[in-house]
């Protein structure tokens, strides 16, 4: 009986010892984490209180693409510095923008961009040397001069998408101008990188390759947000979702594998117009850069997403925003009167009101206005008064860049006049095709296209207006933003 009462003695006390240690354990823990809060690097940085030991309150805003609304009410809360987490901050100020994106020693992009490893993109790929490498090889094809060789193509392309938008408006009373821009950006990108259009303008329908390419992009809010649950993607394809992705993923990896075989065999007979676009020229170098046929479909994956969405949805909103005001688009219509029927890109480039209307939806509406994380060198850095210790991920986003209204005088409104005589500080706040090294190659393709059709499309259109049908409103236009912005709806219907 006795030895029952030790060992039930003892029970108790072992118990009672384990809930101590428990507890102490987790006071610990607790101490540290506030410590850490208090006392971590981005601590003395303005932010949310919660900012300091969580990054919770962003990534939810990540899953649901409305970070950038998000981090800039809190710039309008907070300055033009804020903190977003233990380790992640955001700048909102011309001058530290351009030092962290500066030239010589930039700041090294995130791990938000991916790990690296041997096949990279020119986009991707964190390393410096070997973005340098790969733009010297890529850069050339993509200037003014390269381009004005293709006009003819782009033109052809805009103008079969234009004539689609009148058809399909006229045959059931409305069109879907998203979708008519995007089928003609992604044949424009496939042209110029491979001599041969998807023909998806001249079918009027996206191929199985885009709605694939459409699918893979659904799911960046998720592998920004919670990249551990795309990480493990490959082992949850029992869940439909995952297994959507992974057959997407193997579908378009098939296309462009047949796609970069079937074009080589062509470039090396010496096809013309295979020869002459931009992978063309790299397979005839292919010997002295070292490309594998792999390198060509990472990059050529990567060509067709960074110019599809981004210029089909500045386009759109384009369109979208000159319809909203009678004025401006009174005003753009009276400039494009005066153009010969056979004008150029360079007839475009000299008429100040379109480039004006151009430049103030790529203020507005530039797709690609989400975060651009960065690393603060070992050393650290000084940017808007404040100090950043090295090795926190450092973000400027253009949404909040392009609404600080010590720069823009209203900046909520679409005001293509505000550019007649822009401040040196507006100049150096406009940055929708990012800034220094790692801007975006394709800049001069993208306000080709932008010119052109906005031209080709309100002369063939010019009583244009924004379609109640469908359901369609303004709320549809509502902006959703993960990296690259896209209309709430996915549509923008218009009556011609």
């Amino acid at each position: 009986m006795a030895v029952q009462r030790q060992t039930l003695a003892f029970g108790v006390f072992s118990s009672h010892l384990v809930l101590a240690v428990a507890a102490l354990v987790v006071f610990a823990v607790l101490i540290r984490a506030i410590y850490q809060g208090l006392t971590g690097p981005t601590a003395r940085l303005p932010g949310t209180l919660i900012s300091r030991w969580t990054d919770l309150p962003v990534r939810v805003r990540t899953l649901l693409s409305t970070r950038a609304q998000y981090v800039h009410s809190l710039h309008e809360k907070y300055g033009p510095v804020i903190r977003l987490g233990p380790n992640d901050v955001d700048v909102s100020d011309v001058d530290a923008a351009r030092e962290i994106h500066r030239v010589r020693d930039p700041f090294l992009k995130s791990e938000f961009y991916g790990p690296g490893g041997r096949i990279q993109s020119m986009f991707s790929t964190r390393d410096p040397q070997f973005h340098s490498q790969r733009r010297r090889l890529l850069g050339p094809y993509f200037s003014e001069a390269s381009l004005n060789a293709f006009e003819d193509k782009v033109a052809g392309l805009v103008q079969a998408a234009v004539d689609g938008i009148l058809s399909e408006s006229k045959r059931t009373g409305c069109a879907d101008i998203l979708k008519w821009w995007t089928l003609m950006a992604m044949d424009v990108i496939a042209d110029l990188t491979f001599g041969e259009s998807f023909g998806m303008v001249s079918s009027g329908e996206k191929t199985q390759f885009a709605e694939d390419v459409g699918k893979l992009g659904s799911i960046l809010p998720l592998r920004t947000a919670f990249p551990i649950i795309f990480a493990l993607g490959p082992y949850l394809s029992f869940i439909p979702f995952f297994h959507e992705i992974a057959t997407s993923r193997e579908r378009i990896l098939k296309v462009q594998q047949k796609r970069v075989a079937r074009f080589m065999e062509l470039v090396e007979a010496d096809d013309s117009a295979r020869s002459k676009s931009v992978f063309g020229a790299l397979v005839k170098k292919s010997k002295e850069t070292d490309l594998a046929p792999m390198d060509l479909i990472i990059e050529a994956q990567s060509f067709i997403t960074a110019g599809t969405d981004t210029t089909a949805v500045t386009l759109t909103y384009l369109i979208w925003a000159v319809c909203q005001d009678s004025k401006v688009k009174q005003n753009l219509l009276r400039e494009l009167t005066d153009l010969p029927e056979d004008f150029k890109n360079n007839d475009l480039k000299a008429l100040p009101y379109l480039n004006n209307v151009i430049d103030e939806a790529l203020r507005c509406y530039g797709a690609a206005p989400g975060s651009l994380p960065r690393v603060v060198p070992p050393a650290g850095a000084s940017l808007a008064e404040h100090t950043i210790p090295g090795g926190v991920v450092v973000s400027t986003q253009a949404y909040s860049l392009h609404r600080d209204g010590n720069i823009f005088e209203t900046p909520e409104k679409f005001d293509p006049s505000r550019w007649e005589n822009p401040s040196k500080s507006m100049l150096n706040a406009s940055m929708p095709f990012g800034i220094g090294p790692r801007g975006c190659v394709g800049i001069h393709l993208a306000r080709m296209e932008l010119r052109l059709a906005t031209a080709k499309f309100f002369r063939a259109a010019p009583n244009v207006r924004i379609s109640t049908k469908e359901d369609m409103s303004n709320s549809d236009m509502d902006p959703t933003i993960s990296f690259l912005l896209m209309p709430k709806g996915h549509r923008c219907l218009v009556e011609v």
